[in-house]
């Protein structure tokens, strides 16, 4: 399969789990559904065109590409309904399986959640039900999912989570030496934009190489990052209220 026809599956994958139909799609472009539909088929992407797309259904082209490179194994990176409602449901599973995602083993995320042996079991098994990891004796596991989870942006996970993440990552003061904090304002060209996009597209995917390469780590050896990286048009609110005025 040419790289093209990779990145066309993928995209193709992503919408169906957000439920966007070619419609919504041409609409957003001010094309027509048959249009769409062929552009789909014909695998006819402009560089351009194909973040058009991206973008109206709230997606880069950087997570695209991570997705389709995901994609390659039979692991998938998108989860089902009934697998994301379930770890939404319960933040212990969830912690569990984000740790395993990480390269845990069951006795580290056993002890880093204060678990017996019979609740670590349970864990387990309630994984491997729901096939999100495969639960063999003595409680070793095997990961049946991609490393990088896609959330659906209006999926069970993020609708809990996602307020939540954004509170307490925002709370901090950001001082010590392994914490940044810049913010920075200015008016954009459109032009300036996108090169801002490109460059934040990036730095997300040198983060998540640096997260691959250091998979192999041992937990001690290694702390929990979050990066936050955004822009959108905005105004301060001081500023606003006076040019009404």
């Amino acid at each position: 399969m040419s790289e093209t026809s990779q990145l066309v599956a993928a995209l193709k994958q992503l919408l169906k789990a957000k439920g966007v139909t070619y419609r919504d799609i041409g609409r957003a472009l001010k094309l027509s559904e048959a249009s769409v539909k062929r552009i789909f088929a014909a695998e006819s992407f402009s560089l351009a065109r194909l973040e058009e797309i991206c973008r109206s259904v709230d997606l880069t082209i950087y997570e695209l590409t991570r997705f389709a490179r995901a994609g390659e194994s039979s692991q998938p990176s998108v989860l089902s309904e009934v697998q994301e409602k379930s770890l939404a449901q319960d933040p212990l599973l969830f912690a569990g399986f984000y740790l395993l995602l990480n390269g845990w083993t069951p006795g580290r995320v056993a002890r880093r959640l204060d678990l017996a042996e019979p609740q670590i079991t349970r864990l387990l098994t309630a994984l491997d039900r729901l096939r999100l990891i495969e639960l063999h004796p003595r409680n070793r596991v095997r990961i049946l999912t991609a490393r990088a989870i896609y959330w659906r942006k209006d999926g069970p996970v993020r609708r809990m989570y996602e307020r939540q993440v954004k509170d307490e990552f925002l709370a901090a003061d950001f001082e010590g030496a392994d914490a940044r904090f810049r913010f920075e304002t200015g008016e954009l060209s459109r032009a300036s934009f996108r090169q801002l996009e490109t460059k934040i597209d990036r730095l997300a995917r040198e983060f998540e190489d640096l997260v691959e390469a250091d998979s192999a780590q041992l937990p001690e050896d290694k702390k929990a990052v979050g990066l936050l990286v955004a822009f959108r048009p905005w105004v301060f609110s001081l500023f606003s209220k006076r040019r009404r005025q």
